[in-house]
């Protein structure tokens, strides 16, 4: 059996806030494996972005293990956890932070260009991704010239850029309506298992986590 390409032991994460503890994780242990789509269902406050931060290598003051793609995460310096951010990981929040200024491939070229790919291998690259979320016809538009749904296809598309081991998703679709967020969503599925990439998806919509390969659920701060 393939190694877990995301694997989670022990981690914890607590704040203090008017003289109180208050642990946001409680000893949370996750495994992801190679080409597989974890939802990671829980309500507003659960701890779901917490998470994905600390898997991210967004942040730090946790508690525990965090393996990515074999390679123990938490004892990376600063410039570790960069160049691992950069080769193994690619990110979808709720909100799309796209460049203004850019255009749909422009925004999906400059991760591969960060990572040193030459300009006609890096724009070949995201026009290929682009045309396969169904953007061919826009990769000139800015992100003001292109619908919300459109938007995120672009960020989806700059996430899998570097083909990615794995791919964190911060509710994806959640500043969408909901058929909207169900066309996204499947467009995202598709192009995340064609490249060959895992995920993990934190959303509250049990609706659309149902549509992924395995679903977790995190309750104050512990996985069920």
């Amino acid at each position: 059996m393939n190694d877990p390409v995301l694997d989670v032991r022990g981690l914890a994460r607590s704040f203090t806030q008017g003289g109180q503890t208050i642990e946001v994780l409680r000893g949370v242990d996750l495994s992801v494996r190679p080409g597989e789509i974890v939802a990671l269902l829980g309500p507003s406050g659960s701890g779901k972005s917490t998470l994905l931060q600390a898997v991210g290598l967004l942040e730090g003051g946790f508690s525990g293990s965090i393996r990515i793609a074999g390679e123990e995460a938490t004892s990376l310096d600063a410039q570790g956890r960069t160049v691992m951010r950069r080769d193994r990981l690619g990110f979808v929040y709720q909100f799309h932070h796209l460049l203004p200024d850019f255009s749909a491939v422009e925004n999906v070229v400059l991760p591969l260009l960060v990572r040193n790919a030459s300009a006609r291998d890096a724009e070949e690259r995201a026009a290929t991704l682009l045309t396969a979320l169904g953007l061919g016809h826009r990769l000139t538009h800015r992100p003001s010239q292109l619908s919300g749904g459109e938007q995120q296809r672009v960020a989806v598309a700059r996430a899998l850029a570097n083909r990615p081991a794995l791919v964190l998703a911060d509710e994806p679709t959640g500043n969408l309506d909901e058929h909207t967020a169900d066309v996204v969503l499947a467009e995202f599925l598709r192009l995340v298992r064609e490249e060959g990439s895992a995920a993990l998806v934190a959303t509250h919509n049990e609706r659309l986590a149902l549509k992924m390969d395995r679903l977790v659920r995190l309750h104050e701060g512990q996985l069920q």
